[in-house]
């Protein structure tokens, strides 16, 4: 009898060992503990689309210079210049490294004592994979994303030799890639800096900490002369329709004021254009018109005051205009080629080319 009267009490007590368990586990899980799932391989995939410096995630392909010719022909000239040379839109790609600096893998143009005027792409890179990379995810400037694996291939060839690193007749290749990081111009050049790898660590640089009316530590390098400060056009109305960087409004007189936390770095988006708006000035911000035409002058192509007055009168102009801008063409304003726009909807394309024919006011 005894006994029995312990088995029961220690399979109370067990019973309710194992149920205090069970309250302790679902106490221990978090209220958003059953929220979600885990993403899926293809999501996962999605979105790893770096290269590596070591090459992982390189896809399989490849491209000649040749190749890689007509593309920056059709798609990239016209902001970079034919040979990687342009400073109308963006710094040069190509120029300032030699033989030399190939062979060492330290540009000489990058010491301090050099007195190159500026810096390059191909000056600064270290390695190759960055260069097809960017290409493959950001380029062309209005269309990102829209160039096949083989082209990236090519446009990343046609640069190479165009900085001497590959022969006219190189194939650049996943399989040839990691030999042609042994020629880049700066492949030695990337400094290992330990201590910002430690909490404690100094620095690497030393200025003065303040939150306003900070001095001016150092010589200025360079400076935009006022005249100059809306050669371009208004920055604020040339960005791109992905990211967050917004440019200033040139048009308006620059800060007198300091800048601190209360300052603001990024100028407003104009209404339409963050909106994605309708009408005509806020489509060409959405669609990216304004990278590389004013309204009022020319960037890299002609301003649309420029392209109204030409064509003023001519029969059928907004659909002509509207077959330009999704078409592109080269020769009507010179032999810098406007690169075809599929990206533009048929229904903008048309109200953009209606805005232009009525004077693109």
């Amino acid at each position: 009898m005894k006994s029995k009267i312990q088995s029961t009490v220690r399979a109370a007590a067990l019973g309710v060992a194992l149920l205090g368990a069970g309250v302790g586990v679902a106490h221990a899980n978090k209220p958003w503990h059953d929220i979600g799932r885990d993403a899926k391989p293809a999501e996962i995939k999605a979105w790893d689309i770096d290269v590596r410096p070591d090459f992982v995630g390189l896809p399989k392909g490849s491209g000649s210079v040749s190749k890689g010719e007509e593309v920056w022909v059709s798609k990239c000239a016209s902001c970079h210049g034919d040979f990687g040379e342009s400073n109308e839109v963006f710094t040069p790609i190509v120029g300032g490294t030699t033989a030399k600096d190939i062979e060492t893998g330290r540009v000489a143009n990058l010491r301090l004592e050099a007195h190159y005027p500026q810096r390059t792409t191909l000056m600064k890179v270290a390695t190759v994979s960055t260069l097809w990379d960017y290409i493959n995810r950001a380029m062309p400037w209005n269309a990102p994303k829209s160039l096949s694996t083989d082209e990236v291939y090519g446009v990343l060839a046609y640069i190479l030799h165009l900085g001497n690193i590959v022969p006219a007749d190189f194939v650049l290749s996943d399989q040839n890639i990691a030999d042609v990081q042994k020629r880049m111009p700066n492949r030695n050049g990337m400094v290992f800096y330990e201590p910002l790898w430690k909490v404690n660590g100094k620095g690497d640089v030393q200025n003065t900490r303040c939150m306003k009316n900070c001095p001016i530590e150092g010589d200025i390098k360079s400076m935009l002369p006022e005249n100059m400060r809306d050669a371009h056009g208004n920055l604020i109305e040339q960005n791109r329709i992905i990211g967050p960087v917004r440019g200033w409004d040139t048009t308006q007189p620059p800060r007198k004021e300091p800048l601190t936390r209360k300052v603001s770095m990024a100028a407003p988006v104009p209404a339409a254009a963050a909106a994605g708006g309708t009408d005509a000035k806020g489509l060409l911000a959405k669609n990216a018109c304004t990278a590389c035409h004013g309204v009022a002058n020319k960037i890299v192509g002609p301003g649309f005051n420029e392209v109204a007055a030409k064509h003023k009168g001519k029969a059928n102009l907004e659909a002509y205009l509207a077959e330009k801008i999704k078409a592109g063409g080269q020769g009507v304003y010179g032999a810098i080629p406007m690169p075809p726009q599929p990206q533009v909807s048929d229904a903008d394309a048309k109200a953009i080319a209606a805005w232009i024919a009525a004077g693109a006011k």
